[in-house]
């Protein structure tokens, strides 16, 4: 095959979703709902990077991560604020973001609406000494 096509079914408005995908909740407590869906990686045969999409609820926040890899983040929906490095930025609809190998970096949305974005990351990492999918172990709704 020589690609996939993910048809987007949701509102642009609301309620983001693409047929065929895998999703999951990343992080899911009261004060902070984060749902994570992938939508090209492993399963479609992505041999340099895998595809996702996260909205992140009202008040809530990614986890604070730093990894060995470039990440490419573009804000879909909603506002919110990235912290790279030791620096907080505003980030709105349309705003690119990019993380530098080794960065902390965290997503929060301090807003009363979701915040969406589509996130770009290497299809293959290093983990426990060995080079494994990026989607390897994810157990998905």
């Amino acid at each position: 095959m020589a690609g996939t096509i993910h048809k987007f079914t949701g509102d642009w408005d609301q309620n983001f979703h693409w047929e065929d995908t895998r999703s999951r909740m990343y992080q899911n407590d009261e004060a902070n709902q984060v749902s994570e869906t992938w939508m090209i990686g492993k399963k479609e045969g992505a041999e340099n990077f895998a595809f996702r999409y996260y909205q992140i609820g009202p008040g809530g926040h990614s986890r604070k991560e730093q990894h060995p890899y470039d990440h490419g983040i573009l804000v879909l929906q909603g506002s919110g604020e990235v912290l790279l490095g030791e620096d907080t930025f505003s980030i709105s609809r349309g705003d690119i973001i990019h993380i530098t190998p080794d960065a902390t970096h965290q997503i929060s949305n301090p807003t009363g609406k979701p915040l969406g974005f589509l996130c770009v990351i290497p299809a293959r990492r290093e983990k426990a000494g060995k080079n494994v999918w990026a989607e390897e172990g994810i157990e998905f709704d």
